[in-house]
């Protein structure tokens, strides 16, 4: 990876998914961080959080005008420097990442799809016009190893692989378009490790306990790699120790 790219200061965000484990400390971080003015904190369910400078309000990420509108309040006093997508579903009830082909559902499929994939891309349609000009700025969205076509050597798990590299393909592709009007602008995607949130719960059996991030290390992590991007590295995807991940 390039070497350190500083942002504007004061830095203004906006962190989608602020009520998940990892968005949360992402908020909390970028709050308690000196140089940084306004935080927007977007979820489906935003809880009100005491810290000074942070905006708390309701996103739909798969509705369009929910998603200009939130645009709209980022961006009334001025342009975003950083966007961070830290929304994602693997499970929920009966929607279980499948063991084999034989447990692949159409519709299960479409949702999981729509959070990972088409959610991001949403996000990025209406966010990236939005960011500041002629200054660095991020467009991060957390995708997984297991989206890696390259690293896949276990199968299973379709459609959470497949919406997170339909998802690095979205976010490269998003790259090429922005660097043509934004070219200090970086979009990448991020892989946060195995975290323990709710997300990764009920897999966390076979993971080393040194393997198993809170989501506050997990999002400092990821901080520091944010830090040291450069417009070099946009269109990659990055682990949490700045490693390049095969696509």
């Amino acid at each position: 990876m390039a070497t350190e790219s500083a942002f504007h200061s004061p830095l203004r965000a906006a962190v989608i998914g602020a009520s998940g484990g990892i968005g949360g400390q992402f908020v909390a971080a970028l709050a308690d961080r000196a140089g940084v003015g306004d935080v927007f904190a977007f979820s489906r369910t935003p809880d009100q959080v005491s810290k000074s400078g942070v905006v708390c309000a309701a996103i739909d990420i798969l509705d369009e005008t929910s998603i200009a509108e939130c645009v709209r309040l980022a961006v009334a006093d001025g342009p975003i420097d950083l966007v961070i997508v830290a929304t994602g579903l693997l499970h929920d009830g009966e929607l279980q990442p499948e063991k084999s082909m034989r447990n692949l559902d159409a519709d299960s499929m479409a949702r999981v799809l729509a959070i990972n994939t088409v959610a991001p891309a949403l996000l990025a349609k209406h966010f990236l016009p939005s960011l500041r000009k002629r200054s660095k700025t991020v467009f991060a969205a957390l995708s997984a190893r297991v989206g890696s076509i390259g690293d896949n050597r276990l199968g299973g798990w379709m459609s959470y692989r497949a919406s997170k590299a339909g998802l690095n393909m979205a976010l490269k592709t998003l790259s090429i378009e922005h660097a043509r009007r934004f070219p200090d602008s970086i979009v990448v995607a991020l892989h946060p490790g195995t975290v323990d949130t709710a997300l990764s719960k009920p897999f966390q059996q076979r993971v080393p306990d040194e393997q198993l991030f809170t989501a506050d290390r997990s999002a400092g992590h990821l901080m520091d790699v944010i830090d040291r991007l450069t417009p070099a590295d946009t269109g990659g995807f990055y682990a949490w120790d700045g490693s390049r991940i095969d696509y």
